[in-house]
């Protein structure tokens, strides 16, 4: 516990304060990293739900079993 309070004095007298408020804007490139990201999920969402039928029709495709979720077999 001790090591904390040691730490904690040494390191507290060089922090910095908090920025002044008129200082921190929000900015068109953070808003423009913000809507790439965005975008990109979208993008990553619809290559897995792709990815997931394809893999689901080759897994029925193996099986035997038709669209309609029936097996030709009898």
């Amino acid at each position: 516990m001790s090591t904390m309070v040691l730490l904690w004095s040494a390191v507290l007298p060089h922090a910095e304060g908090s920025p002044d408020p008129a200082d921190v804007k929000a900015g068109w490139g953070a808003l423009g990293i913000f809507v790439l990201m965005g975008i990109a999920v979208v993008l990553l969402a619809f290559s897995l739900v792709k990815h997931l039928r394809r893999t689901r029709a080759n897994f029925d495709a193996r099986d035997g079993i038709d669209d309609d979720g029936a097996s030709p077999r009898p």
